[in-house]
């Protein structure tokens, strides 16, 4: 459900949204979501100085209180065929 709303949110930001993909890895205590983006993209989904990702991460955060997992919100670049 959370990685199905970062990818659904990414794509809102970006310009290219179907080069977005969203990957998850489930440990014990860690629910870790890598966001792949295409390089032109990045700027805007991380944002200046790191806004945009840290609010994502923010609300991300509060799904803790919830389930009692915590998250981890990468983002990396992938080139366009």
């Amino acid at each position: 459900m959370i990685e199905k709303f970062v990818e659904d949110f990414a794509k809102l930001i970006v310009s290219d949204p179907e080069s977005i993909k969203t990957e998850s890895i489930e440990n014990s205590d860690l629910y870790e979501i890598t966001i792949y983006a295409h390089q032109d993209d990045l700027g805007r989904l991380i944002g200046k100085d790191g806004k945009m990702i840290g609010a994502i991460k923010t609300f991300i955060s509060g799904c803790k209180a919830k389930n009692g997992k915590n998250y981890k919100i990468n983002v990396k670049a992938v080139k366009k065929s």
